[in-house]
């Protein structure tokens, strides 16, 4: 099977490519494994200061793949592990971010973005909620927008995004806006990264530890109950859910 995940590296600088648009980038078991040894490998990698994270097509990430089994832990895992590798993530996002896709978005340090991208917690429609990724979101996000956003499912654009704190900066082109970002990361010294990013990730690192086995467990719950497998066929069959008035 080829790899849903490529790597590029240029002048310190190494790129991570979600590649399987035929299902928006969703978070299978396969894509998961391929983006945790990728970052994995440009953590250990000396030649590497900063790891950005962007994607084929017109999605960024859709969140969990709700065709096939999903393993929160597993999720957990490679949030806890972007949120603690010892170089800064940026995602460049320029397509559509859905449900989980919004917690891996949430757990880099910098994020943006360009004028064609969305973004919705779409959990609630489906019977689910926002369980592992609002421990790296509610750190960062405006608690009135994220309490909005997290139960109504609403879509909003860029400019919204970044208005709560769910990105750093968007841009009409952003990949000129984030040249300053990347240029400032290839003068830092590794030493001096490392022990930056320890400080601005802390929050989310702590919350993590402390609070992922707990809301793993409620995920794992909520997709295997029959609220969420009738939000989830209703999905598919592009209808209503039961309980929708």
């Amino acid at each position: 099977m080829a790899p849903l995940v490529h790597a590029a590296q240029a002048t310190g600088v190494a790129t991570l490519t979600l590649d399987s648009p035929a299902n928006r980038n969703a978070l299978s078991a396969e894509l998961v494994a391929d983006l945790r040894a990728a970052l994995a490998a440009a953590g250990a990698d000396p030649a590497v200061r900063a790891v950005v994270l962007t994607h084929t097509g017109t999605t960024f990430c859709s969140g969990a793949d709700l065709k096939s089994p999903f393993d929160p832990a597993d999720f957990l895992a490679l949030l806890r592990e972007t949120a603690g590798l010892p170089k800064p993530v940026l995602a460049r996002v320029t397509g559509h971010v859905r449900a989980g896709g919004l917690g891996l978005l949430g757990v880099c340090d910098i994020a943006a973005a360009g004028p064609r991208s969305s973004y919705a917690f779409t959990e609630t429609h489906l019977g689910l909620a926002p369980a592992v990724i609002s421990i790296p979101l509610l750190p960062r996000l405006d608690p009135r927008a994220a309490a909005r956003y997290f139960l109504t499912a609403e879509t909003f654009d860029a400019a919204e995004a970044a208005r709560i704190g769910l990105l750093t900066l968007h841009a009409d082109d952003v990949d000129k806006a984030l040249e300053p970002v990347l240029a400032g990361l290839r003068k830092a010294s590794p030493q001096g990264l490392a022990a930056t990013k320890a400080l601005t990730a802390a929050a989310v690192c702590e919350a993590l530890e402390r609070d992922g086995a707990r809301l793993t467990e409620l995920s794992a719950g909520l997709f295997a109950s029959a609220e969420a497998r009738e939000g989830i066929t209703a999905r598919f069959e592009r209808r209503d859910p039961s309980w929708a008035l």
